[in-house]
């Protein structure tokens, strides 16, 4: 039998095959929640919680769930993860449940829990999925916080809150709005895309 490796599994997520740089999924919330880096790092977090933990239950069910139902038992499996981080927040973190609002729910629909669970959860192991679903969680959570380094940076002078930059200094009202994070974001996918291509260069 096959040693799993786990090395590759983690790197795959977090960056040769990186949710949003790579695979580009999971757009809209990666828009919309990263004009600051607490929302963007919490986002990511839950998100992460609910890949992983989807994922490895998914594989623990892989041998018993009809295929014609496959897609129904996902849903359900990740609405339940999804509802206790929205309970979670709700409860520990209500201005921050608030903030991110429908967000939150949306999570059910996030292309990367549905890739994951398709691509490697129903055809591996569950421990190897558990890991699988929340490297791509982490790496998801990465490409956030980078966004929402440069828009909150940029927006309001602060990072996580604390303000950073003098406050002579101008904010640029366009980052803090939806429109920032398309001019942000296709750039860091430009450089990790490049950054790749030269990678495999030297490696051939």
């Amino acid at each position: 039998m096959a040693k799993t490796n786990y090395k590759k599994i983690i790197t795959d997520g977090l960056f040769h095959d990186n949710p949003v740089l790579v695979q580009v999924i999971g757009i809209c919330s990666t828009l919309a929640v990263t004009n600051l880096c607490m929302n963007s790092l919490v986002m990511g977090i839950a998100l992460a919680f609910v890949t992983g933990l989807s994922s490895f239950t998914l594989s623990l069910m892989r041998d018993i769930t009809p295929k014609h139902i496959r897609m129904m038992v996902q849903v359900f499996v990740i609405s339940f993860y999804v509802i206790i981080v929205d309970i979670f927040l709700k409860a520990y973190m209500p201005a921050m449940s608030k903030t991110l609002g429908p967000y939150v729910g949306l999570i059910i629909t996030n292309c990367i829990i549905m890739g994951r669970a398709e691509a490697f959860a129903i055809s591996n192991k569950p421990l190897p999925s558990l890991v699988d679903g929340f490297a791509s969680g982490i790496g998801y959570t990465l490409v956030l916080l980078a966004v929402a380094f440069i828009r909150e940076l940029l927006g309001f002078g602060t990072l996580f809150g604390f303000r950073v930059l003098p406050a002579s200094f101008p904010s640029w009202t366009m980052m803090i709005m939806p429109p920032g994070a398309f001019f942000i974001l296709p750039i860091i996918m430009w450089i990790a895309y490049n950054i790749q291509n030269k990678k495999e260069g030297a490696a051939k």
